[in-house]
């Protein structure tokens, strides 16, 4: 077998050739379907977490853009003049303070953050330049809902953050240490330019402005950022409220932050679709490619099974001559059968380990995975190496199967005969 094999290296190059072929169609394949399956994990997984980081990203932007915008909802005492409101940005009129604890002990569901808010036109004396004064203790927590991250935080007593142009007009930076009505305070925030009022705004705590104002335990606004209502918002958010705080009136304010806020809906459901999408492609490929697969490898399998067949109906007919002389000095008919089949079995060992190897890194590689020992350990099956084995050694033995024999049954005497 071996000295036929040495003398006729091309026929058994073409056998190795067309198991290999066969059995690397057939590990490709699946190796390539499940390279994707972990392709797709993996990319989803990114996806997942990409929205994930867009989502809190987007979720961050908000927050800042609220504060920035103003809030949504805003609770006056029932007597103000909006006019008033609307033309100097400034409360007149006031309510007690305990209304915003009133309403976060409540059950409310239309909203989600309350800022108690002191709130007047003065000039600053002591910097020669009119200002909005601001005080605020911080946002209070509801208390029937879990505790959210404070869109807004508290200015400390004795601290004051100053808007852009009066600390630019004044030439004013963190650190400074000012007097405002007689009190001093340290000047820890100078923000950037807004384009609002903010920017002629100064914010200090709230029971320091209460204090210069004489306000004591007083308000004159709260400030509230509405949930997602369904149909008509502000008639939920003023029926629910005015129920809770008799004497009071609500008017919606920062639709541009609402804007922002179903802007942000949007782009995370855009986030979610692209996730979608990205699922329902990977399917649809692997779909394709196991459609692909399941009528190439059989093809391939049949063709190469016919080739083998042909190739050995060749060396049968080439090695006739040899046959009826082994016959002729007494080699017997399963010698010969064993001969044929044993060259058939070891193209198929040696098919089958050829076949494998380029089957499995081929499919790595279409599979958009790295080809390392990482992906090599997560991808290899050993059932699929037996699987490979075994059907190219059953490949190479029934095609070579019936020219085997039909080389043992040869009369040696016919055969020498033609000679």
């Amino acid at each position: 077998m071996w000295r036929e094999i040495g003398h006729r290296k091309l026929n058994f190059m073409l056998g190795l050739l067309s198991v290999s072929v066969a059995i690397a169609c057939l590990v490709g394949s699946l190796t390539l379907l499940k390279a994707n399956d972990v392709a797709t994990e993996k990319i989803l997984a990114e996806k997942q977490e990409l929205v994930e980081k867009e989502g809190a990203a987007l979720n961050d932007a908000m927050r800042k853009i609220t504060i920035g915008l103003g809030f949504n909802a805003l609770i006056l005492p029932e007597d103000q003049d909006l006019n008033e409101f609307y033309h100097n940005n400034t409360l007149s009129k006031t309510m007690p303070e305990e209304f915003v604890d009133r309403l976060a002990k409540s059950r409310i569901v239309t909203i989600n953050h309350l800022l108690p808010t002191v709130s007047k036109s003065i000039h600053w004396d002591e910097q020669d330049i009119q200002i909005i004064l601001m005080g605020t203790r911080g946002e209070v927590p509801l208390m029937h809902k879990n505790p959210k991250k404070p869109m807004l935080d508290a200015v400390p007593r004795g601290k004051m953050v100053v808007g852009y142009q009066i600390h630019q007009q004044r030439h004013l930076k963190k650190g400074d240490k000012v007097k405002l009505l007689g009190k001093e305070f340290e000047i820890i925030e100078t923000n950037k330019e807004r384009g609002t009022v903010d920017d002629s705004t100064v914010w200090v705590h709230l029971a320091d402005a209460q204090e210069m104002l004489h306000m004591q335990n007083l308000i004159n606004g709260i400030w509230a950022l509405e949930c997602h209502c369904a149909g008509d918002r502000i008639s939920q958010i003023r029926a629910e409220i005015t129920k809770i705080l008799p004497g009071t009136q609500v008017i919606e304010r920062g639709t541009k932050a609402l804007a922002r806020a179903e802007a942000r809906a949007t782009a995370k459901k855009a986030a979610e679709a692209a996730k979608k999408r990205e699922e329902e492609n990977r399917a649809e490929l692997k779909q394709k490619q196991e459609k692909f697969s399941a009528m190439l490898v059989p093809l391939v399998i049949f063709g190469s099974g016919i080739w083998i067949g042909f190739l050995m109906f060749g060396n049968v007919r080439q090695r006739k001559n040899e046959i009826g002389i082994l016959r002729a000095i007494g080699v017997q008919s399963t010698q010969i059968l064993m001969l044929f089949l044993g060259k058939a079995i070891l193209i198929g060992v040696l098919g089958a380990a050829i076949g494998f190897l380029i089957g499995f890194y081929g499919g790595i590689s279409w599979g958009e995975l790295p080809v390392n020992a990482e992906t090599s350990s997560q991808l290899f099956s050993f059932d699929l190496l037996l699987i490979s084995f075994v059907l190219a050694i059953l490949l190479s033995g029934i095609a070579s199967w019936i020219p085997a024999m039909l080389a043992a049954q040869q009369d040696p005497a016919d055969i020498l005969q033609e000679e």
